[in-house]
């Protein structure tokens, strides 16, 4: 399989040319093969690449604008989304190949296969990318409140009751500096 991506070598957006350096700059970091189709001195290029352009993602007005990426045949997609599945640690699936063993792609498949198999729980709670979401769960105060709403709603009062005290707090110290200031003056008073 080969990944070709559709570029245009003489392009006049700046944006353009960024994206296509994103596209192929990530592809060589991971080591995947690809090809780079010219579509700028190629017209044969130009013409596979607009009619093979599904429908849905062509732009409403005008043509689809290079990096375009196919896996052979099969369409996979623009920057857009090539930049989505980037962010979301997906790009084999995106490009449609298998990811290489130890790569995040690869455990990450792992793990949602032990998940759907029905095994592996235990293992899947040793996983750094599970527990990280733990911590964050119990420092938001998500953790464990589907379990015991009983629980949910006495750590809502506590709360409730918290923010309730600090503001009688800050008042009763207002009066306490109104006292003084008062104390202050009558003694000023006083002396004349």
């Amino acid at each position: 399989m080969v990944i070709k991506v559709f570029l245009a070598s003489s392009s006049g957006s700046t944006a353009i040319k960024k994206k296509q350096q994103d596209v192929v700059g990530f592809l060589e970091a991971l080591k995947i093969d690809y090809a780079q189709l010219d579509i700028a001195s190629n017209e044969d290029n130009r013409m596979w690449m607009r009619e093979n352009v599904p429908g849905e993602k062509k732009p409403t007005s005008g043509i689809p604008l290079p990096p375009q990426i196919f896996n052979e045949e099969m369409y996979c997609g623009d920057y857009d989304t090539f930049f989505e599945a980037k962010e979301d640690n997906s790009v084999y699936e995106f490009l449609g190949l298998t990811p290489p063993p130890g790569s995040k792609e690869a455990q990450q498949a792992e793990n949602v296969q032990k998940l759907h198999n029905g095994s592996g729980t235990e293992e899947h709670l040793d996983d750094d990318t599970t527990k990280k979401e733990l911590v964050d769960a119990e420092q938001n105060g998500d953790a464990h409140t589907e379990d015991d709403p009983g629980k949910k709603a006495e750590t809502d009062a506590q709360e409730e009751n918290v923010e309730e005290e600090e503001p009688a707090e800050e008042d009763e110290e207002s009066r306490n500096v109104a006292e003084e200031e008062e104390q202050e003056e009558g003694e000023e008073d006083r002396e004349d």
